[in-house]
């Protein structure tokens, strides 16, 4: 069954971000299970893919029982863009969501060569990349961006409608500039303005951390759905907060230090299962489940060591005996 994008987006959906070597299957299955309406891959190039790199495809795996996904590309060439579009939708067929357009990574590595958030400061480009890739496929087309791109610019509601024009059919805002990064606060009041402005739906993203911000953003916005990007990580069980909240039903309770490793282990399994070797990926992935607990730090030098799921797992025991005795003592 194909997915239904009218449907989905007028029901306030929660959203898994796409994050560069983050949110692989592995990862976008435990969000998936704790409530994330849809999830996007890590960010694909499209250069990449125009090559066949198979490091690039793989990121466009599926994990058992995922039936469907949205994929995000990014690259500046429009013919570029809608051609590797076609492939992606040939190649996922109903797996496929939708399309998304990164306009939005500030990352030094990808505004170098004119990809990511630097599209905001070529909007005539990034109007030529969308209707490119609208015209080309069948599937919906979206795009995510930024507050604009230097901290004293509010490019975003403009930019927004000439996305709109062009073509794109919803649009992710972040509140915060490229120029920002990650720092300081996500402006909220951008994201209003942008959904005053078009007649697409738009996702409010920046500073969702727990069911009360989340809440907040909509009250605040009438945004259309919401976003979750780092608050994520280490914490799937934030979408199971925020799906309660939205739905008015009691919000779970955070995890007891048992159920946070008990997660980590499980997560360290489901990466031995991907393509290659992708179990170092868990060490970042460790060190943030097991964030403030106690024997963390120790935890944390080994995690830097691990190679193997034996490894994790081994560290896990440990945490778990130390938290037994801490009960015991």
């Amino acid at each position: 069954m194909s997915f239904n994008f009218t449907e989905f987006f007028n029901a306030k959906p929660v959203l898994l971000a796409p994050m560069a070597g983050v949110s692989d299957e592995a990862f976008r299955t435990l969000c998936k299970e704790q409530g994330a309406d849809l999830t996007y891959t890590e960010m694909v190039s499209a250069k990449g893919l125009s090559y066949a790199n198979e490091k690039t495809r793989h990121l466009l795996d599926l994990a058992d029982g995922e039936e469907v996904v949205a994929v995000q590309l990014f690259g500046h060439e429009p013919d570029v863009m809608a051609a590797q579009a076609v492939w992606v939708e040939e190649a996922l067929g109903n797996s496929l969501a939708y399309l998304d357009i990164n306009m939005g990574c500030p990352a030094r590595k990808i505004v170098g060569k004119g990809d990511g958030s630097a599209l905001m400061k070529s909007p005539d480009l990034a109007a030529q990349i969308v209707s490119a890739v609208k015209k080309r496929v069948k599937h919906p087309v979206t795009v995510k961006f930024r507050r604009g791109w230097s901290e004293d610019q509010e490019t975003a509601p403009e930019f927004a409608q000439r996305m709109e024009a062009a073509g794109a059919d919803m649009m992710v805002v972040h509140g915060r500039s490229a120029e920002q990064l990650y720092r300081g606060k996500a402006d909220w009041d951008v994201i209003k303005k942008t959904k005053e402005t078009v007649s697409v739906p738009v996702i409010g993203n920046g500073d969702v951390v727990d069911a009360s911000s989340a809440l907040k953003l909509i009250e605040q916005t009438d945004c259309d759905g919401v976003m979750i990007a780092r608050a994520a990580e280490g914490n799937p069980w934030v979408f199971a907060q925020v799906k309660a909240a939205l739905r008015g039903t009691a919000i779970p309770t955070l995890p007891t230090a048992y159920e946070r490793i008990g997660m980590a282990r499980r997560h360290a399994e489901l990466l031995t299962h991907r393509s290659g070797n992708n179990i170092v990926r868990m060490r970042k992935h460790a060190m943030w489940y097991m964030s403030g607990l106690p024997g963390a730090s120790a935890a944390r030098e080994k995690f830097n060591y691990c190679v193997t799921f034996e490894d994790f797992n081994r560290v896990f025991n440990e945490l778990e005996e130390k938290l037994y005795e801490m009960k015991e003592a």
